[in-house]
């Protein structure tokens, strides 16, 4: 349901903590807590490059709850069901760190909330389940301790029983202000002032596009510029989704075609509009994932119905790559369809971008409980997704030093050498991106950021396969909130594995 990319390179990934699951906790250990009482574990601690799981502990319900990487590269967990619901949970890098949940870290129950890291390091949380505000945490100071009244949030409910506002997109602007997404239509809020300072247009097509209609939304890549005075020009991208009563039409067996539509919004320009576009295949509860080619992966959903329990149908089971900046002629299309898996992958599902550049897709349980035996029995397994870029014969870049380090300061200078292992008389087209690891649940990657690093020239040769090249980091934390980032360098479209740095 939930999954998270670590700094040493661990996925934590976990469900609501309720019941039997097939994993039990180490050395027959058992616990008893608020909400349960067993000896079964419902999260791990995941190495994809031993594919080993260390069973971790959590004693209160995160159902359906968010979170953020914090910038010392804590894991900042919040809300979920029942006794959850104001728990905030917080989780150490390290070997035999596990769970440390405080309760009533948070002042209102957060149930369907979405979280974003902020430039003061603060993570602010927003809406859930009749919540028409938002809160910060972690609670470290007193103008932590307020709750802010968001009327947007109840404005955009289609009903109480069918919101289609829960887990709203939220993506921080480079000037630092937040764009908030909700049912069809956006805001610009100043959290700092609680101002709406915008409204946006209505996105067109009648369609749905938060929980449970559940479509999905990212902020495409920003393009540094060397000329730290520049703001760049920031887009989202939001696709999928489903017509407001879908979900009840499901529960009452009737499944709806999901929508093809996406939309592209300059959330940056003085008179926005969106951009309409059609992906190839109907989906919803579609996850949205930045590879480090600055392309987009659509991945997991279905064509017919909406999120929840029992309520989705015809998986959707080939990937599809969107490439923002490819020209839409009548011969060419942004979107290409990717060879498919063989595994459903609906409600509860997740995907998250590795530092190799492969994507981990795990999960699916779109049943109340473990069900094995069901038209879409819950799903235990994980497999990794291998973007066009791991085609064989293909010569990846390797990135061998950062100069003077990994910690990096803003506006900061510096070089980063690399390896190309085939001959190239010429060097082709060379950028850096720097990429935040996200927290990916119910189809929407929060905190996910993708930055073009500003060159100060071109790379330049060392020897015979060897190069270095000068980068500019951002210049700001509106542009990159502090913390943890994938660096990687794409030669002729073919990234490196990332290389983690930290910004302070």
């Amino acid at each position: 349901m939930h999954m998270q990319l670590l700094p040493n390179d661990k996925i934590i990934a976990f469900e609501w903590n309720f019941g039997p699951s097939n994993i039990s906790l180490p050395g027959g250990r058992c616990v008893v807590g608020s909400e349960t009482t067993g000896c079964y574990s419902h999260s791990v601690e995941f190495d994809p490059s031993s594919r080993s799981i260390r069973p971790l502990t959590i004693t209160t319900d995160t159902w359906c709850s968010s979170g953020a990487l914090l910038p010392n590269g804590i894991l900042i967990q919040s809300g979920g069901f029942r006794l959850g619901d104001r728990v905030v949970r917080f989780l150490t890098p390290c070997a035999n760190c596990d769970w440390v949940e405080k309760k009533n870290g948070l002042i209102a129950s957060r149930w369907y909330a979405s979280n974003q890291i902020l430039p003061n390091g603060k993570v602010i949380v927003v809406g859930g389940m009749n919540q028409f505000n938002y809160e910060f945490i972690p609670k470290t100071s007193t103008s932590d301790q307020t709750v802010y009244r968001l009327p947007f949030l109840e404005e955009t409910r289609y009903s109480p029983l069918i919101p289609n506002n829960l887990y709203p997109f939220l993506h921080l602007t480079p000037g630092g202000k937040l764009f908030i997404f909700a049912n069809d239509r956006a805001i610009l809020l100043d959290y700092v002032n609680n101002k709406v300072v915008k409204n946006y247009p209505v996105m067109p097509g009648g369609v749905s596009r938060n929980y449970p209609s559940t479509g999905s939304s990212v902020l495409l890549p920003l393009i540094l510029s060397s000329n730290f005075n520049n703001h760049p020009e920031a887009a989202v991208f939001i696709c999928g989704g489903a017509v407001p009563d879908s979900n009840q039409k499901a529960n009452a067996g009737v499944f709806i075609t999901a929508s093809k539509s996406c939309g592209r919004l300059v959330i940056t320009a003085n008179n926005p509009s969106w951009e309409m576009e059609e992906m190839p295949l109907n989906r919803l509860m579609g996850d949205m994932i930045l590879l480090p080619t600055g392309d987009v992966l659509i991945i997991n959903g279905a064509a017919k119905g909406s999120a929840g329990w029992y309520a989705g149908r015809e998986p959707v089971l080939n990937p599809v790559l969107y490439r923002p900046n490819a020209p839409i002629t009548a011969k060419t299309r942004r979107f290409e369809i990717m060879s498919p898996s063989k595994i459903p992958r609906l409600y509860h599902s997740t995907a998250h971008l590795l530092s190799d550049g492969r994507v981990l897709v795990g999960g699916s349980n779109p049943n109340s409980n473990y069900n094995f035996t069901a038209l879409y029995p819950t799903e235990l397994s994980v497999e990794a997704f291998y973007p066009p870029y791991f085609r064989p014969n293909v010569s990846r870049p390797l990135i061998s030093k950062i100069n003077p380090g990994t910690n990096l300061e803003y506006k900061q200078k510096f070089s980063m050498h690399f390896h190309i292992h085939q001959w190239h008389e010429e060097l082709g087209k060379i950028y850096v991106t720097m990429v935040a690891p996200s927290f990916t649940s119910h189809s929407y990657s929060m905190n996910q950021r993708l930055l073009v690093l500003a060159l100060d020239r071109e790379a330049q040769k060392v020897d015979f396969s060897n190069y270095v090249v000068d980068v500019h980091a951002p210049a700001t934390a509106t542009l990159a909130p502090p913390g943890y980032y994938q660096l990687f360098v794409v030669h002729e479209g073919v990234p490196s594995k990332g290389t983690w740095v930290h910004i302070k």
